[in-house]
Formats: structure tokens, C-alpha cells, sequence
């Protein structure tokens, strides 16, 4: 396959950055994507549609990630960290990155949906 970047996730309850009386829960995740595909792609932007257990949504969309637009050949990892915080003590996040490969065709990165939840909220 031409294009095929795995993304991994991984999340954390940041409890320090957290004030639960004021609702406002704090979670970093670290995304590695890989390119598993035959040809180098550069990451242009991203989307994200995060929503809190409530049901409220917010929708980011901007250039690049953590301030980098990453090119990543054939085998090549990236990996970043940054954040995001909402209301309620569990929500999900998925979105999806806008890439080019070396030949110049436009393509998406899908994220899959994962959970942002304080640790023993869910059972």
C-alpha cells in the first residue's frame, strides 16, 4: 500500500494541571505515527473532534502538530505529546491528519476514537 501511517496513542490523566472543584480535567496523550507505507509523506495539518461525556464537542484544526510539519520516509516513526482539557471526567478525541506523499497525492490519516478518562472512572 502506498499510503499507510499507523498512529498510536497513548493517554494520561494529568491530575497536577486538573481542578476537578472547577471541572476542568487535564489529560496529555503521546501519538507515534509510523509510515508503514512505500513512499515518504509529510504531515500538513490535523483535525480533531474532541467531546466530553456530557456530549459537548469541539472541533481543532491547524497547521502541522506541536509547531512541526514532520516528513516521514518509508520505516520512519514521529512521535509528539501535547494535551487537551474538558469538563467532565471521561470524553474521546479522533480526528484525522491531511498528508502528502512524495509523489504529491493528498491523503488522510484517520485517528481512531480513544477515551480520555481520570484513572477507575470507568469500570
Amino acid at each position: 500500500m502506498k499510503n499507510n501511517i499507523k498512529i498510536d496513542v497513548q493517554v494520561k490523566f494529568i491530575e497536577a494541571h486538573s481542578r476537578i472543584d472547577a471541572n476542568q480535567y487535564a489529560f496529555s496523550y503521546t501519538i507515534t505515527l509510523t509510515n508503514n507505507g512505500a513512499v515518504g509523506a509529510q504531515l500538513l495539518s490535523r483535525r480533531w473532534h474532541i467531546q466530553d461525556e456530557t456530549g459537548y464537542a469541539e472541533e481543532v484544526v491547524g497547521e502541522g502538530v506541536v509547531g512541526q510539519q514532520p516528513h516521514l520516509m518509508p520505516g520512519e516513526s514521529f512521535q509528539y505529546s501535547s494535551g487537551s482539557v474538558i469538563k467532565t471526567a471521561t470524553g474521546s478525541m479522533q480526528g484525522a491528519y491531511t498528508m502528502v506523499n512524495d509523489e504529491g497525492q493528498h491523503f488522510e490519516a484517520q485517528i481512531a476514537e480513544f477515551i480520555l478518562s481520570e484513572p477507575y472512572v470507568l469500570h
